[in-house]
């Protein structure tokens, strides 16, 4: 039936309803029409099917801006199966840098808002489509794919979901693929990775430093120099670092160089801008710049216009010939351009969760946040306070923390109360102090005054003698 024909029907039901009231006057007839509304009522419930009563929470990136852009919402309906695909019940979301510059819309492969975000999770899968074979209901997986996972139910194809080994933690699990998968193929498919070699890993407490630090543990007397705040060496040398160094007290090619004078044989670059050069500069012969991001584009919450400028500005190009004479090389490397090839990927992957399997390689989980937290958690990341993965978790936020978040809140007013009331109070202090050192002054001139008189008078009394 289209949507012209209907008011036509309905009328035409209005117009038979009227004909038939003088004929309801028997009782007779009346079992006649009773059983239609009855009938009515179960061609109701017939007609609401699962797929739209079914509901479940999903993070929004409504638009670009800071922490606030990305919302819980509710959405409605459930999804479709294509052939090929599953749907996964979520359980835990990886966080990204990725993601963090996709809010300010730096991250070109995300679509626009209003958009899910997040890369990776991990979950139960809930359904099959048709032509999956290798996937059943009640499989444990983690997922990769380009967007769409910071919610309850994800909806992915089947070749993009590897099975939970064993013992491995749905945390675990999503903050394995993006991280690992990312480090591997850098140091491995890139790099050529060997014994004896050197290798320079920039935000060394991160979740790809972590991943990459352990991977260089896999190959013998490999020397990783890494970058770090202070407070984090102690973790990021228990974790397999060689040299830590603080790049915000210190030169980190003047460290290196002290160390090794002749530079590093791979070099790991997600800042970009001058950092990129500086790399390049740092690589022996023969040695390999890979270059993953430029996170020194993100300053601050929102889109920082002269960050962005001057990272561009000073981006890194190199002639061929330069690259020949000085027997370098530079690579370039984006997971979320290899979507398309699952295959190097599966193998990359297939490889790391043997290195699990061995306990060669351990995702480190820094802290898990409830989807409610979503803007806490990214401030965490941003703000460089992690050390290893941040995790989301799709669980709903008991009511109990729910209640004390205001109270946090509520905590702080009171703090900044407290501390008006004492710089109020110092500044009184201060004023009281002041009025008494101006009237300390006032006495102390009008006793210089008594004095002055005193003496004048001493002066006056031989001149009345001599008179």
């Amino acid at each position: 039936m289209s949507g012209e024909d209907a008011p036509a029907e309905q009328q035409n039901a209005v117009d038979q309803k009227q004909e038939t009231k003088p004929a309801e006057e028997p009782k007779a007839e009346a079992p006649k029409t009773e059983p239609a509304p009855a009938a009515a009522a179960e061609a109701t419930t017939e007609k609401v099917p699962e797929e739209e009563t079914f509901t479940y929470r999903a993070l929004v990136l409504t638009g670009y801006g800071g922490y606030d852009k990305v919302k819980l919402q509710v959405k409605k309906g459930k999804p479709a199966l294509k052939a090929g695909e599953v749907m996964v019940r979520v359980k835990a979301c990886g966080l990204n840098f990725a993601d963090l510059m996709a809010r300010q819309g730096l991250y070109d492969r995300l679509p626009s808002p209003p958009v899910t975000p997040g890369m990776e999770c991990s979950g139960v899968v809930e359904a099959v489509g048709e032509e999956v074979t290798d996937r059943k209901v009640g499989d444990k997986v983690m997922v990769l794919n380009r967007f769409g996972l910071w919610q309850e139910v994800a909806v992915v194809p089947a070749n993009h979901t590897f099975l939970i080994p064993d013992g491995m933690s749905f945390e675990e699990a999503a903050a394995l693929p993006v991280n690992y998968i990312t480090a591997y193929m850098m140091l491995f498919d890139f790099g050529n990775l060997r014994p004896n070699q050197s290798v320079l890993i920039h935000a060394a407490a991160g979740g790809v430093g972590i991943a990459a630090t352990q991977l260089c543990k896999t190959v013998k007397d490999v020397t990783v120099f890494g970058t770090a705040s202070a407070s984090k060496h102690e973790t990021i040398t228990q974790g397999g670092v060689t040299h830590p160094i603080d790049y915000r007290t210190k030169d980190y090619v003047e460290e290196v160089r002290k160390i090794s004078p002749k530079g590093m044989d791979i070099i790991l670059d997600p800042l970009g801008g001058s950092d990129t050069h500086k790399a390049y500069n740092l690589l022996k012969p023969m040695g390999k710049l890979i270059t993953y991001g430029a996170a020194n584009m993100l300053a601050g919450q929102k889109k920082n216009l002269l960050a962005v400028a001057k990272n561009w500005y000073h981006q890194f190009s190199i002639h061929t010939l330069s690259l020949i004479q000085g027997n370098k090389s530079v690579c370039g490397f984006h997971l979320g351009y290899l979507d398309g090839e699952m295959e190097l990927i599966s193998q990359a992957m297939n490889t790391i969760l043997d290195l699990y399997k061995e306990g060669k390689v351990k995702p480190r989980i820094d802290s898990t946040w409830h989807l409610e937290q979503v803007g806490d958690a990214m401030r965490k990341m941003q703000e460089r306070n992690n050390i290893g993965k941040v995790i989301l978790n799709t669980e709903p936020m008991p009511e109990e923390e729910k209640k004390e978040e205001p109270k946090k809140e509520d905590k702080k007013e009171d703090k900044k109360k407290e501390d008006k009331k004492k710089e109020d109070k110092k500044k009184d202090d201060g004023k009281k102090e002041e009025k008494k050192d101006d009237k300390k002054k006032e006495e102390a001139k009008k006793e210089e005054k008594k004095e002055d008189k005193k003496e004048e008078e001493k002066k006056e009394e031989p001149k009345k003698e001599e008179k």
